[in-house]
């Protein structure tokens, strides 16, 4: 089992230094009080302080220290912002697969089918409205090959085989 660490004194007592360091990268009025000075390892302190910015409640500022051995000056090693106990953090990433509802799975279909439809049309020069008046008698490709079809009489295929049986 891993003894753990001591916290070291010098260290902790550097408070000042910390607050320094994380006001290098935040402003004053985003860095508020000291929530604890914590050993990471030998000679290795995390210094925390309250975050006061806007949409992280709950986080705090950091700032690492270290020393050499015998040493009586602190070295800042890092410094950023981290989520506390009672923050409010993203939820738990799940795929796309496996969050969609089936009916929006059906809705996102018919929308890609009808996206391809409008594609298909566009692409062929046809709309719903010519495809009406189609359908309301004007001329079609099955009408012009049926009249093709005919013989000078008017009479198909289908007319003049009745006709010898």
């Amino acid at each position: 089992m891993a003894r753990k660490p001591k916290l070291d004194a010098m260290l902790a007592a550097a408070v000042d230094a910390a607050r320094a360091a994380v006001l290098e990268v935040a402003p004053a009025e985003a860095v508020g009080d000291h929530a604890g000075a914590f050993a990471d390892d030998d000679r290795l302190v995390t210094h925390r302080f309250t975050a006061n910015v806007v949409g992280y409640a709950g986080w705090e500022w950091y700032a690492t220290l270290s020393r050499i051995p015998r040493g009586k000056d602190a070295s800042v090693c890092e410094v950023g912002i981290l989520p506390g106990a009672g923050a409010l953090l993203a939820p738990e990433w799940v795929p796309w697969a496996d969050r969609v509802k089936p009916e929006e799975l059906a809705e996102q279909q018919a929308a890609e089918q009808a996206e391809l439809q409008a594609e298909h049309d566009a692409e062929y020069g046809h709309d719903a409205e010519s495809e009406e008046d189609e359908s309301d008698g004007g001329p079609s490709v099955e009408t012009d090959l049926a009249e093709e079809d005919r013989d000078e009489e008017g009479r198909t295929e289908g007319d003049l085989a009745e006709a010898d049986a």
